[in-house]
């Protein structure tokens, strides 16, 4: 038995238990040992030389089998079925006076025989009573072996958690939704004078970390009524019919406290579609989820209970359970815009020494595509860093140090060689340069030829602001920026010198221009058309589950048109930073230099040329 079992509150070695089997063992070796030789049958003869011998002490008589117990404790027997015998051995009992004779009218012995051997038995029955209590006590975690089909959902009555919906931000309109049941359970009246009806269910759907337990914890803060919280995970067992004997028991609980809330977390966990997969369809999972659907909306179900679940994986659910009746309302929890980004940051740094100087707004900026964990994350980063650095206060720069250090890796210790510090410059510096001669790029916050995680150097972009949709000439030009590091390698040093820095790049480029004609329709030669592989099995393999939708003729031309986009950005960006050497050549300098280069030092770089040049811009 583990450590574990006995911190779960299983069974623990007491003293009552500890002497029961230490009882037990005991009998069980003497009757093993005691008991185990089997009895020898031997002539009258022997029998009585024995008995002169001091070798057999007891001699018992019982119907017509005489048996004499010698002092190693073996038994030896006489069958016999004359009173002649008998008389002998009496006869001989009564001349040595040590020989004790047993009869069948005297039982005592029986009794005694009989007791030693049932002591073994009672003890086992004893101890696995003992055991059963136990593990079926209050508080026990042993328990669950008679309990394994209650629910394992926890109850939150005059205890919730300590959050309400002030604490969440980033996601007003599922605020609001949520916000709207609450109403409901506080004032039903204002609801039903007016024949509206709450939804029985309400789904969260959203990418991870962007707060959809979080909500349900706010609920639950907020709430007025009992609120029961279950993992999706929870309700599978090994064990058949568990899952659905749960479900059943964790509505059973509700409705005893209804009105109320139930909130089932990672519900895809049960929720998944039914009759898929290679296993067919009638397995425990699919079980649990046909008791679910029947207790959300089947013949005998309540209406006083609010369902409250969430998912990262909406599409693999079945669309029994997302129909009206049953999850009514589907919540989208999805990233925050920077409003949301902003709000979020000022919760998380409550509490916290934050010096006056840190600018949240330009935190908010630096942090597109951040969910509300990730912003968590950051501020805590950046709280550890300046207790590493025995700081008072939080400044800007552990908040910038923290950004990086999320997005890329810590600092490496190590050093570049000379020679892949100055490749890493000029690959960096084609990045940034192409960035700035393009016209559609983000604003360009920090170069680095600084290792962090697995790169050897960065360029990172500061967006401006949130975008939804991107044009055909913004995604090409974020291609040309992709492939400036290679190109920049390929002017310099030669075609047989590039090197594997831009494994990553090309990897992102190819796959913009893959989707440019398989997802976006943007080749002329394919046409408008949406052609990407469809992955709709959700219990197969990737590799078993994808097929294609479209010809093998079609699949040479798509190749053709990734590599006709990647090939034309390509020679587009050679010819660029081939006309612009003088500016690519300084920036690599100065990156080789200060290994650090902000966006203003690369814009006075880029006009200092321009003044020596008599020309408004760089060559395109």
């Amino acid at each position: 038995m583990s450590r574990k079992s006995y911190k779960n509150g299983g069974l623990k070695p007491t003293p009552i238990l500890w002497m029961l089997l230490a009882a037990m063992m005991f009998f069980l070796i003497w009757a093993m040992w005691g008991q185990g030789i089997p009895p020898k049958t031997i002539y009258l003869n022997e029998f009585l030389q024995y008995m002169e011998d001091g070798k057999i002490t007891v001699v018992k008589i019982s119907g017509d089998t005489i048996t004499g117990i010698g002092t190693d404790g073996r038994e030896y027997v006489i069958d016999t079925d004359t009173e002649a015998v008998k008389d002998i051995i009496l006869k001989k009992a009564l001349e040595l006076k040590d020989v004790n004779v047993i009869t069948a009218k005297d039982t005592s012995y029986l009794y005694w025989n009989i007791f030693l051997n049932f002591i073994p038995t009672l003890l086992f029955i004893v101890l696995i009573i003992f055991m059963f209590k136990q593990m079926s006590g209050a508080g026990g975690g042993g328990g669950q072996a008679f309990t394994f089909a209650k629910s394992k959902a926890k109850l939150f009555l005059d205890k919730r958690p300590p959050v309400t919906f002030d604490d969440v931000a980033g996601a007003d309109e599922a605020k609001q939704e949520l916000m709207e049941v609450v109403d409901f359970l506080k004032n039903p009246a204002k609801y039903k004078k007016l024949g509206a009806r709450i939804p029985k269910g309400v789904l969260l759907v959203g990418p991870p970390g962007c707060g959809k337990t979080l909500l349900a914890r706010a609920t639950a803060g907020e709430a007025g009524v009992p609120f029961f919280s279950v993992s999706g995970s929870e309700f599978v067992e090994l064990f058949v019919g568990v899952g659905a004997a749960r479900v059943r028991d964790l509505f059973q609980q509700a409705r005893k406290h209804a009105p109320c809330i139930v909130f089932i977390d990672e519900i895809d966990a049960v929720g998944r579609h039914r009759g898929a997969g290679l296993g067919g369809g009638h397995d425990e999972r699919e079980q649990t989820l046909n008791q679910l659907l029947v207790e959300m909306d089947g013949f005998d179900s309540y209406s006083g209970i609010i369902v409250l679940a969430a998912t990262n994986r909406p599409d693999i659910l079945d669309p029994a359970l997302l129909r009206p009746g049953r999850f009514d309302r589907r919540v989208v929890v999805d990233y925050p815009d920077k409003e949301g980004r902003k709000k979020i940051l000022q919760i998380h740094m409550r509490g916290k020494p934050v010096d006056s100087t840190v600018d949240v707004d330009v935190l908010a900026d630096m942090t597109v595509g951040f969910s509300g964990a990730d912003l968590e994350n950051l501020v805590n980063e950046a709280a550890l860093l300046a207790a590493r650095k025995n700081r008072d206060t939080i400044l800007m720069e552990d908040f910038e140090e923290a950004f990086e250090k999320v997005i890329l890796g810590p600092k490496k210790s190590r050093k570049l060689r000379e020679e892949d510090k100055k490749i890493t410059a000029y690959h960096e510096a084609g990045h940034a340069l192409v960035k700035k001669l393009v016209k559609h790029s983000d604003p360009i916050h920090k170069i680095s030829i600084v290792p962090r995680g697995m790169a050897l150097g960065y360029v990172m972009d500061k967006p401006s602001s949130d975008r939804v949709n991107y044009s055909k000439v913004e995604i090409l030009d974020k291609i040309a920026g992709l492939l400036g590091g290679r190109v920049a390698e390929e002017v310099v040093f030669g075609h047989d010198n590039i090197t594997t820095g831009a494994e990553n790049d090309l990897q992102r480029a190819t796959d913009l221009a893959r989707k440019m004609i398989v997802e976006w329709g943007m080749s002329d030669i394919i046409g408008p058309m949406f052609l990407e592989e469809k992955k709709n099995e959700v219990f197969l393999g990737r590799e078993i589950a994808r097929y294609k939708n479209y010809s093998e003729s079609t699949a040479k031309l798509i190749d053709a048109e990734v590599k006709r986009i990647i090939m034309e950005q390509y020679r587009r960006v050679k010819n660029m930073l081939e006309m612009n050497r003088h500016l690519l050549d300084e920036i690599a300098q100065t990156l080789i230099e200060k290994e650090v280069m902000t966006e203003e030092e690369l814009d006075n770089i880029i006009k200092k040329h321009m003044g020596e040049n008599g020309s408004d811009e760089p060559q395109q």
